[in-house]
């Protein structure tokens, strides 16, 4: 960003007799820190800053007259006889800019010292006591926050540290987007604005993080980075956070060009982005007017939704998805002393709390019956989500603002209905005499009986396919005797997935021609369609003699449509008629990883930044499926033919016909029908059925070993006399083990640094023991930070025995192996 260093002066210190004058740059007592004079990009003005001195790319931190830029060069940087610190041409010239400290006499040259200390941070204290602290630069922030200064409000003093874009990379002037804790009111919030209008907002801390970042609550692998501190009382409100490991360079922005708030670290000689906001549309501020919730879970429809007893104020505003007037009661006055009460919605960023209140002494039952008692609480929830959100709570007044609906995470809002939209949607179940509960029972699963029996009847003997999914509200069904596209035989109410009629498949891919064919694996075929829509797809058509029956089409379908992730590709929809099963997806150009990965013309496409892009994107991925999504989700066949790549070569995890759900507290589970595709197997899954989330951990290595090296793991077996990973091991134990990098990644001199920590990263991954093994949250924090690596233990072997015997197979079939009484059921080519 910078253009100018300047020769170092070892002090970090200020004095009354030495001035810092341009051309000549201040370091703090550890060099982390540099202060001095600066150009920024193109410019010819001169600020003066502070900047990160061990970071290759000089970034500023701070920057001191930003709103009032320098000339020339003849500036000098100086402490005043008063205790300011002044930006003047000489000494005793007009002052450009000054830190303005009040109520400062006049005691001796000696009396004040100014310091740049190893935190970044430029402080003026009095009498060589640092502890007589007058002024500081974290005060005063410019765009940047970065470890131990803090963001917020001290109440006595009115003093409000904010963040401010610079205007762009060639003037860091205040711009337009600003972030700060707005303090008015009894709930403070965190917002971003764009000349002070509300463009996003974090929401109130709710114990864990902000309520409308719910990455904070979940933490994931921040947690092994950040310790981050909340303080609310009487006299301040603020937050700062620690970074736990002293080597890690992280900092939070303000970025003009791009309206957002943005976390990011150094690593890898550039800085990565580990967090950003807004990140969708459904981040923007009352994106969906008063009372409008916005929800992007459902591929394909419209993100405005309107929450129980409740409709759009304006359908056809509505209708043409503008939600900015948001939805209104459907029974108007109703809900005030006539039996009214609250519905509760699940994982809700919190509406705004301008007009809310706090309670820190209710619980949530005493939290209802105040709301309930007062006609203009519209809502309540949870002050603090820790111990079950029995500590406080939030009443709101007016009008609900800016609500959104999360995949996971989130709060529990608690809305006002009337007693008629009460009884709709209460959860409550009426009370029964005891012998009518259990005669109930009886006939219930009677009836359940009856039609198992019935649908596996039909199953068998029609060939016909019925699956239901209750927690996706999901059926289909398909008449024995369908005549053409009858699609009223067909029950295809879902909110999550669209239902595609066959002849609408059929006109979008030319009749399933060879020119729209791009693929062809072991379930069948890949189409490249086009919708009457200009929408372009991607149709995964099943063939009748694949290995993927009812049960994976179920389970591929209920998975992807939970599952929304920028790394995980999106299903659009299903087709279920006649013989047929296809799944509709986003197409996307660039097809599989394998097919430039393993090409050797296309490999030299992937230069090793994009290759790490493409590592981190599957492992945050995979971080997702593990941890962060509304389900735990084991992918058990993760590969590079599995991974897709978009327009931009962003990869999309895809093929979750073999995944498996797991329970929140679940670790592992056992299986004697083991999917998957050999190679990628873990020891312990391959040889006993046992799978958790180290058995993707392990596939994760070697897929990150295949994008190391350029080839497919199994073009080793013919080479060596071990597999992979006993030729990684080996070259590793000699200190050798960037022999195996692609050679069109460059020569050994050429070569990224971060490749080696990647190869050990990897090897970590394939570690036999599975306790030894990363989570995936681990794996992007080592991938993302420049950490001390701990040495890999002894990596997995897989003999070359049963190798061979299923490589004789071909990639379009299925193979099968006996181990230990366990069937290995490998799939290829996919």
């Amino acid at each position: 960003m910078l253009l100018f260093l300047g020769a170092c002066i070892s002090t970090s210190i200020i004095t009354l007799d030495k001035p810092l004058s341009d051309g000549h740059t201040l370091l703090s007592s550890g060099q982390n820190f540099a202060l001095g004079f600066f150009s920024p990009g193109n410019s010819s003005r001169r600020y003066v800053g502070i900047w990160y001195n061990k970071v290759s790319v000089q970034t500023l931190i701070w920057v001191a007259n930003r709103d009032h830029p320098i000339t020339n060069k003849s500036a000098v940087f100086s402490l005043h006889k008063t205790g300011n610190l002044v930006l003047s041409y000489t000494p005793n010239a007009p002052v450009l800019w000054s830190t303005n400290i009040s109520n400062l006499s006049a005691a001796g040259e000696s009396s004040y010292s100014a310091e740049l200390m190893d935190t970044g941070n430029l402080v003026v204290y009095k009498d060589n006591n640092k502890k007589d602290l007058l002024w500081q630069s974290a005060d005063f922030p410019s765009d940047a926050l970065i470890s131990n200064m803090k963001i917020g409000v001290d109440r006595r003093s009115g003093l409000n540290r904010f963040l401010t874009a610079w205007k762009s990379p060639d003037d860091p002037g205040s711009g337009s987007y600003t972030i700060m804790i707005n303090a008015n009111g009894s709930v403070p919030q965190l917002f971003l604005y764009r000349n002070w209008e509300p463009v996003w907002r974090g929401g109130p801390w709710n114990g864990l993080g902000w309520s409308g970042v719910p990455e904070m609550a979940v933490l994931g692998s921040a947690r092994f980075i950040f310790n981050v501190s909340y303080v609310d009382n009487a006299e301040e409100v603020y937050l700062v956070d620690y970074l736990r490991n002293k080597s890690v360079i992280s900092r939070m922005i303000v970025n003009e060009s791009t309206g957002t708030l943005q976390r990011l670290t150094w690593q890898e000689h550039k800085w990565v982005n580990f967090y950003s906001a807004p990140k969708d549309t459904c981040d923007l501020f009352s994106h969906c007017g008063p009372y409008g919730v916005c929800s992007i879970l459902n591929v394909g429809e419209y993100e405005c939704n309107c929450p129980p007893g409740f409709e759009p104020k304006s359908r056809q505003d509505w209708y043409l998805r503008d939600g900015s007037q948001g939805c209104v009661r459907k029974q108007k006055g109703q809900i005030c002393g006539n039996g009214e009460g609250f519905v509760k919605l699940e994982r809700m960023k919190l509406p705004d709390t301008s007009k809310a209140r706090r309670d820190m002494s209710l619980g949530m039952k005493a939290c209802e019956e105040l709301c309930l008692r007062n006609c203009s609480c519209m809502g309540y929830s949870a002050a603090d989500v820790r111990d079950g959100g029995s500590n406080g709570c939030i009443t709101w007044y007016g009008e609900l603002v800016d609500l959104r609906e999360f995949s996971s995470g989130g709060q529990d809002l608690y809305m006002r209905l009337d007693a008629v939209e009460l009884a709709k949607y209460s959860k409550k179940k009426k009370k029964f005499p005891g012998f009518l509960k259990i005669l109930f029972i009886v006939l219930l699963s009677a009836a359940v009986l009856v039609l198992l029996s019935i649908a596996y009847w039909l199953m068998m003997k029609k060939n016909r396919g019925l699956f239901s999914s209750n927690s996706h509200n999901l059926r289909m069904s398909v008449n024995d005797s369908p005549k053409g596209d009858q699609v009223e035989n067909l029950e295809t109410s879902t909110g999550d997935v669209k239902f595609y009629t066959l002849s609408t498949i059929i006109a979008a891919t030319g009749n399933f021609s060879l020119a729209h064919k791009v693929g062809e694996g072991g379930f069948g075929s890949v189409y490249k369609g086009k919708l009457e829509n200009g929408q372009e797809i991607a149709v995964k058509r099943l063939s009748h003699t694949s290995g993927q029956g009812i049960e994976e089409f179920r389970n591929e379908v209920t998975l992807i449509a939970r599952l929304q992730h920028r790394n995980l590709v999106r299903l659009f929809g299903y087709c279920i008629q006649k013989d047929e099963k296809m799944l509709i997806y986003e197409y996307l150009p660039n097809k599989g990883l394998d097919c430039f990965l393993f090409d050797k013309e296309k490999k030299c496409m992937l230069n090793w930044e994009k290759r790490f892009d493409i590592i981190l994107g599957i492992a945050r991925g995979m971080v997702y499926l593990h941890h962060d999504s509304r389900l735990r989700i084991i992918h058990r066949d993760l590969k590079a033919s599995n991974v897709l790549l978009d327009a931009q070569m962003n990869p999309k995890i895809s093929d979750f016909g073999m995944a498996r759900i797991f329970g929140n507290d679940q670790i592992e589970e056992t299986t004697r029908r083991v999917v998957g595709t050999y190679g990628y197997m873990s020891p312990e899954y391959a040889m006993e059925g046992l799978f958790s989330i180290k058995s993707d951990v392990f596939s994760f290595g070697i897929l990150l070993l295949e994008i190391i090296m350029g080839r497919k793991n199994s073009t080793y077996y013919a080479e060596n006399s071990v597999n992979l990973i006993g030729h990684v091991w080996d070259l590793w134990k000699k200190s050798e083990a960037l022999q195996i990098v692609d050679p069109s990644l460059g020569t050994s001199d050429e070569r990224d640094p971060g490749i080696h920590r990647c190869i050990h990263i990897a090897l970590l991954c394939v570690q036999e023991s599975a306790t030894a093994r990363p989570s995936m949250s681990e794996v992007v924090f080592m991938l993302s930070n420049e950490i001390s690596l701990p040495p890999p233990d002894q990596a997995a072997f897989i003999l070359r025995t049963s190798d061979k015997a299923l490589t004789n197979t071909s990639s379009s079939s299925l193979g099968a192996i006996s181990v230990n009484d366990i069937t290995i059921t490998t799939v290829e080519g996919r």
